[in-house]
């Protein structure tokens, strides 16, 4: 369905919350994303979630029960009001936590682009947690190959220079949400952009789009899951969802 555009002069600030063992530089700074989104006129808004970046790292997983609360921290801190309406992009940990936080203050959000989340907002993949919990903490370079290709990237992730180990495992290992029911996603009415890879193990992503009430679906071809924030047709896409194409 189409999408009004925004007016430029009035065109919100931009929020972007990275996945888990990324950060907003690695993640947004370092490809140029928010490069593009300034060269269209867009405030950013960079957020670290706890455990990760420049963001505090604690090794106790009942620490991590509230992630989306680093998200109206920063809205706040860098717009000067708790109530600024922005737009949002978030990428896998960073989609999940983004979503939680528009079912809980919908009015925060006019747009939304959720990357790298399908059907695992409705299905947590236990047995897969605990192959990644398992290889982090055995270590990136002791991982055989019987816990998985994915459980070894991750710790690969986990264990790349300037990430604490520990912490990202406790972040797996924290609390567990209630899970989701399409349901739960009703009253999300902004305009949402679901981005997923064609190979991406967190897909497919058509429930999630049938769930929420304005939402449209990119699927990026030949791309996996952590391929997905580089993707050119991600960035095309999202640019011109958000009506952020530079001039």
């Amino acid at each position: 369905m189409p999408v009004s555009a925004i007016d430029p002069t009035t065109a919100p600030p931009v929020v972007l919350v990275h996945g888990w063992g990324g950060s907003f530089a690695e993640t947004w700074e370092r490809t140029g994303f928010t490069m593009l989104l300034a060269d269209a006129g867009r405030q950013v808004i960079g957020v670290d979630l706890l455990g990760h970046g420049n963001a505090p790292k604690p090794h106790d997983p009942d620490a991590y029960g509230d992630l989306g609360a680093r998200i109206f921290e920063a809205i706040t801190e860098q717009t000067g009001s708790p109530d600024t309406v922005v737009d949002a992009i978030g990428f896998s940990l960073g989609a999940m936590t983004l979503l939680r936080a528009a079912i809980r203050e919908p009015g925060h959000f006019r747009r939304l682009v959720l990357a790298g989340i399908g059907q695992n907002v409705f299905e947590r993949d236990e047995a897969a947690t605990r192959a990644i919990v398992e290889a982090i903490e055995a270590g990136s370079d002791t991982v055989d190959s019987g816990s998985g290709n994915r459980a070894r990237l991750f710790a690969q992730y986990a264990h790349r220079p300037g990430n604490d180990p520990v912490a990202l495992a406790a972040i797996m290992k924290r609390p567990p949400s209630a899970s989701l029911v399409a349901g739960d996603l009703a009253g999300v009415t902004c305009p949402v952009l679901v981005a997923i890879g064609d190979e991406d193990f967190a897909g497919p992503a058509d429930a999630l789009v049938d769930a929420l009430p304005d939402a449209r679906q990119r699927i990026l071809r030949r791309t996996d899951h952590f391929a997905t924030p580089e993707s050119f047709d991600f960035i095309d896409a999202t640019l011109e969802f958000l009506d952020a194409v530079p001039a």
